[in-house]
């Protein structure tokens, strides 16, 4: 069994509906898949739908923005209470936040001598919470760079001369988050460009319950994809695999990397309701 746990649909910064996403997994032989959006859960209904009709396993997901130190991390959340109240807040703030950084770098590309209006901004995102690669798609469209690539490479990297930093929670903070909201938390391709050295911090977060290290994925070589299993053997954690795909935006593909059934069912223990169920009073695990 092989499940794809780390997708992205036209609801956060992927350009495919969820049951697109779906029919793709169906396509590549997988047993299952995931759908982890930006900050959002819109998305969940019509892919669980979706994966009856295929006879696939859903996995309710979502990607969650955290910051420490300026430099974002971003936790994936799995089997989440989409309506639990804090959590709910937090996604809705993240959403009002992605606005407000918009606007800062669209102002920041007008000064730069690279203007896109923020009115198309918005028609790209669509209903979507607005994300880097759509003020990319605007920078394509209007001529100032070749394709969403260079569009990061010239002014949108982190750190680069149109960037805005989100204002995010910590990541332990975020990890609390996601456990108070009934699901467990995988801490999202640590070695890709931009995080710096994560090793300090995944000690930190697995103190604070961090069920897992996403040590298989694509921006990954296969030395960092070793050096982050064995991360999260020392911290008993276990090892996700996915895509991080994201429709036409990059080259990725579903089923490019996978999580086995065997890790699932783990993560799956690893929700605040089943340990508690087989913890007794005294505290000991059954």
């Amino acid at each position: 069994m092989a499940v794809d746990l780390h997708t992205h649909t036209r609801h956060s910064d992927g350009t495919t509906s969820p049951s697109e996403n779906v029919a793709l997994a169906a396509a590549a032989g997988l047993d299952g898949i995931a759908l982890t959006d930006h900050d959002t859960t819109a998305g969940w209904v019509e892919a669980e739908a979706a994966c009856a009709r295929h006879g696939l396993r859903f996995v309710p997901g979502v990607e969650l923005s955290t910051e420490r130190a300026g430099a974002s991390v971003h936790l994936l959340g799995y089997w989440v209470d989409a309506d639990h109240p804090q959590f709910a807040a937090e996604c809705a703030r993240l959403r009002t936040e992605r606005s407000r950084r918009a606007d800062e770098v669209v102002a920041k590309l007008a000064a730069l001598g690279a203007p896109v209006r923020r009115e198309r901004v918005d028609e790209l995102a669509g209903s979507a919470p607005i994300g880097r690669p759509h003020i990319a798609a605007a920078l394509v469209e209007a001529g100032h760079v070749a394709d969403s690539a260079a569009a990061f490479d010239v002014f949108l990297h982190d750190g680069g001369p149109a960037y805005v930093a989100k204002r995010a929670i910590d990541p332990v903070a975020g990890v609390r988050l996601i456990r108070d909201a009934g699901g467990v938390a995988v801490l999202a391709h640590p070695a890709m460009p931009g995080g710096g050295d994560l090793r300090p911090l995944a000690v930190e977060l697995a103190a604070a319950g961090l069920a897992g290290i996403e040590a298989d994925h694509p921006g990954h070589d296969e030395e960092q994809r070793h050096t982050w299993r064995e991360v999260a053997a020392a911290l008993m954690l276990e090892v996700t695999g996915s895509s991080d795909f994201h429709g036409e935006r990059t080259d990725l593909r579903i089923g490019q990397h996978t999580t086995p059934a065997r890790a699932l069912e783990a993560l799956a223990e690893r929700r605040p309701s089943v340990t508690a169920a087989t913890t007794n009073r005294e505290g000991t695990t059954w």
